[in-house]
Parts: C-alpha cells; sequence; structure tokens
C-alpha cells in the first residue's frame, strides 16, 4: 500500500515539474516582441483644414503641459459625452490659468464605426493644437492604443483616460496632486493613479458571487505574480511624468487587458514611485463589461508576464523595434 502511495506521489510530483517547465517553455517560446513600427497613416494627424502634419515624438522634448490620450474603439456613441465633460474643465482651466497648455490625442484603435470622424469634429472645433486624432489601421487592444498615443505627445505629463467618460474629469487634479506628493525623484519620475478601491466593497454587494469571486482572484494574481502595493490596477486614468512615460512604455508588451498591470510591474523593477489616489467613478450604460472569458486571459497573462520576466524572455529597457 505505502509504496504504491508513494509511486503516485512520484509520478504527481513528476508530471507537476513536467507542466510546470511545459508552461514555462510556452511563455518563454511565445514571448513575441512587441511590433511598434507605425503604419505609414499612423505617423500623421489631420487639421482642422484636413491638413496632414506629422506627430512628433515623446523623445522630443515637452512643449505642453498636459497630454490626454484617449484610447477609443468603437465609441461614436459614449465619446461626446466624455470629450464635452473633458474639454469643458480643460478650457475652462485655461480661461483661470492662462499659462497652461494641453492637447487630447484621441486614439481610435480600429474602430469599425465613426470614432475618427466624431474625435475630428473636436479638432475642427478646438484647433489641431488642442485636438488630434491618431486613428490606428488595425486593433491593438487597449494598451497598444495607449501607448501609440503616448507615444506622440508633447506633454510634460501625460493622463491616460478613457472613452467612455466613467471617471470625473476633474479628478486629474486630486491625480495631479498624487503625483507632486511622491515626485521627488531627481530625474522626474512619477506616476499617480486613479483607484476605485473604496468603492468595492459596494460593487461586491451589487455583483454575483461568480463575479466577485473573479474579481478577488484577479486581484491575488496581480498580487502573488506582479504588483504590489497597489489596490486597484486597472482604473483607466493615470498621469505619468513624460520621463515616466517614456521609461515604461518603451518596455510595455502586453497590448490588451493586462497592460495596466505589466506597466506598474515595470515601473515597480524601475523604482519609479505609484501614488494612488481615489477617483469619482460611475458604472456607465454600455460599459464593455468584462466577460468571465477575459477574466481567464487576463490571469493567464499576469501569470505568462511573470514568468517571461523571471526566464529572461522579456528584459527591461530590451530594444524594441521603434521608429
Amino acid at each position: 500500500g505505502m509504496e504504491c502511495l508513494c509511486e503516485i506521489i512520484q509520478c504527481l510530483v513528476a508530471l507537476s515539474v513536467t507542466a510546470l517547465l511545459m508552461v514555462l517553455l510556452i511563455a518563454h517560446l511565445t514571448a513575441g516582441m512587441v511590433d511598434l513600427i507605425r503604419h505609414e497613416k499612423e505617423k500623421f494627424f489631420l487639421t482642422a483644414a484636413g491638413e496632414k502634419r506629422p506627430f512628433p515624438s515623446i523623445r522630443d522634448p515637452s512643449s505642453l503641459d498636459l497630454s490626454v490620450v484617449v484610447p477609443a474603439y468603437n465609441e461614436e456613441l459614449r465619446m461626446p459625452v466624455m470629450m464635452e465633460e473633458a474639454m469643458g474643465y480643460l478650457e475652462n482651466r485655461q480661461k483661470q490659468q492662462p499659462l497652461f497648455t494641453y492637447e487630447v490625442i484621441v486614439v481610435d484603435d480600429g474602430s469599425r464605426d465613426r470614432t475618427t470622424q466624431v474625435a475630428l469634429q473636436y479638432t475642427k472645433k478646438y484647433g489641431e493644437d488642442k485636438v488630434r486624432v491618431l486613428t490606428l489601421v488595425k486593433n491593438r487592444g487597449k494598451g497598444g492604443a495607449v501607448r501609440m498615443g503616448t507615444l506622440c505627445s508633447r506633454g510634460k505629463l501625460i493622463l491616460m483616460a478613457d472613452a467612455d467618460g466613467a471617471t470625473k474629469f476633474a479628478d486629474v487634479e486630486k491625480v495631479e496632486a498624487g503625483l507632486h506628493l511622491v515626485n521627488a525623484t531627481p530625474d522626474n519620475m512619477a506616476i499617480s493613479c486613479g483607484s476605485r478601491a473604496h468603492l468595492e466593497q459596494e460593487a461586491v454587494a451589487l455583483r454575483s458571487m461568480f463575479r466577485t469571486f473573479l474579481m478577488y482572484g484577479f486581484h491575488f494574481l496581480v498580487w502573488f505574480f506582479c504588483v504590489r502595493g497597489i489596490k486597484d490596477t486597472q482604473c483607466g486614468f493615470k498621469l505619468f511624468t513624460r520621463e515616466a512615460a517614456l521609461k515604461t512604455f518603451t518596455s510595455l508588451h502586453v497590448e490588451r487587458w493586462a497592460f495596466d498591470v505589466e506597466l506598474l510591474y515595470i515601473a515597480q523593477c524601475f523604482k519609479i514611485p505609484i501614488a494612488e489616489v481615489a477617483v469619482n467613478w460611475t458604472e456607465i450604460e454600455g460599459s464593455k463589461l468584462v466577460p468571465v472569458w477575459s477574466w481567464l486571459q487576463m490571469g493567464r497573462d499576469l501569470v505568462f508576464i511573470r514568468l517571461r520576466y523571471i526566464t529572461g524572455a522579456w528584459r527591461l529597457e530590451a530594444p524594441h523595434k521603434t521608429n
């Protein structure tokens, strides 16, 4: 009896080691480099008069105070609400502080609807110095869209904000205050994240047991594999100093759901200070609810992110193909 049990245990151990090695191997071999090469059409934005102008690069010195990067995939219906609120806030702030300069870069992530045309209405209304539209030739995923927009930003500070307007735009002031609190590094590195963690308890009451279980499972995976000390990695409202954006986005591999986690993981590896600030947040009608399948994909991505860094398939400062 005992010998039989021992053999079973040995078999199980051998199997799990083999499985782990297989997962490591798969993680390592599937860790492709991210293709940062921009399509010719993605190097230009349109002016209010409809002329093409080349986008600048994040490697250039900053020429504005704030760049707002808005990733938008099939958002023709919800974007106007968010843009009215954002432009209202930014224009008002400029009236009060005449020296304050800003731009909004809407990144159309290969939408199949009129997202680009809707966004271009704002270029026509406010001019191309304030609103630019980057239309991606094919869908990359939210992380890819944010990165492409960030790489052609001009701001000293770069804010990532969702097109659905779930976060009150004026909360950028809270997030900025958080940035200044942690921004003590001589190389001007800091990130400030909006957070909905304080709303989580209310949300838990409303969600089904299953979704709640998935949410906690996801939080555990984030904590276990990647990022510690940040309660809400997924809020789409994050503010970067230009230097921190350049450092983190040029090392980013993940283009879809879990990109926020990898970004913060990279930031923590580089010892970039991160503030977390409570923001107002509303559940928006028609919000892209994360289906169960996406949770599973995110879980897989999280495990793979960590394994790829452990095995050296991904390295920080790895030279990405860029142009």
